[in-house]
């Protein structure tokens, strides 16, 4: 099973060799991985060609855009950098993050899922995160979700959902588009990812609305946007970040960005995250 895995970057230093050496170890190895240096000012593009030339399946992309760290948007655009180099046999595509160590058996062990179920669209182990000086699962994580930080997508249900979504929300919407399309999604408990940086540090101030925004997009309509938004805030322990969701969904009442999804997903979306709900009741 050929694995082409695309790895956006800024300014990484500290973590992207420890990231690349751990898929250099794989005991699968990745047909071909594509690091895009998006705007880095420090050390990483060095870091990154080092690895290039000891392994010619690892290719550079130095792309230009803005400093600003706002999710989605950013990190999808440098990922299309990359996409847009790649070679089309592949069957697993993986979007990963410049921050995570990868277990020697990763790729293998995502492989056999795949290649145990023809209706498993997208799979991923699990991120850990140190805290004194022990490594425990990051506390944002479901055990039916699949962290933006470690996507894999078996190729069919990549092309299904229309690929990434270059938006806040754009690993929310993927898994939700894969079960609209009939795709079923895996977290195997057994795989530990160390993920170095916490979710979340780089956001400026400016992406504190986007999540709201993003709630909007998926066509969540108030009172699933006012629940996710409650859960997600608690989680995070502030209600400041509940009262941004909020702002951040009715400021999109009023302006109408694009939507991520058309009618029928929405209706779809709506229905899977009440059932959701009701059943964590029961």
């Amino acid at each position: 099973m050929n694995f082409s895995i695309i790895i956006p970057a800024h300014n990484e230093q500290d973590v992207i060799g420890l990231t690349l050496e751990s898929l250099v170890k794989q005991t699968l190895r990745p047909k071909q991985l594509v690091v895009v240096n998006d705007n880095s000012t420090d050390d990483s593009q060095r870091i990154i060609e080092n690895y290039c030339q000891k392994h010619n399946w690892i290719t550079l992309i130095n792309s230009k855009s803005s400093n600003k760290h706002l999710p989605g948007s950013k990190i999808i655009n440098a990922f299309y950098k990359g996409f847009n180099v790649i070679n089309d046999d592949y069957d697993v595509l993986c979007k990963f993050d410049a921050d995570l160590i990868f277990p020697e058996n990763y790729l293998e062990s995502i492989a056999n899922h795949f290649s145990n179920n023809s209706k498993l669209g997208m799979a991923a182990g699990f991120c850990y995160i140190e805290k004194n000086n022990h490594w425990v699962l990051e506390n944002l994580t479901r055990k039916d979700h699949i962290r933006g930080a470690l996507k894999a997508y078996r190729k069919q249900c990549f092309l299904d959902i229309g690929k990434l979504k270059p938006s806040m929300g754009w690993d929310t919407v993927d898994e939700l588009l894969a079960k609209y399309y009939g795709w079923e999604i895996l977290t195997d408990e057994t795989l530990h990812v160390k993920h170095l940086k916490p979710t979340g540090v780089s956001y400026n101030k400016a992406s504190k609305y986007l999540q709201g925004e993003a709630m909007y997009k998926m066509r969540y309509g108030f009172f699933i946007t006012f629940i996710s938004a409650l859960k997600l805030a608690y989680k995070k322990r502030s209600l400041r970040l509940f009262l941004d969701y909020l702002s951040g969904y009715f400021k999109a009442t009023k302006e109408k960005p694009e939507f991520l999804v058309n009618n029928e997903e929405g209706k779809f979306i709506r229905n899977l995250r009440w059932k959701g709900m009701l059943n964590k009741l029961k």
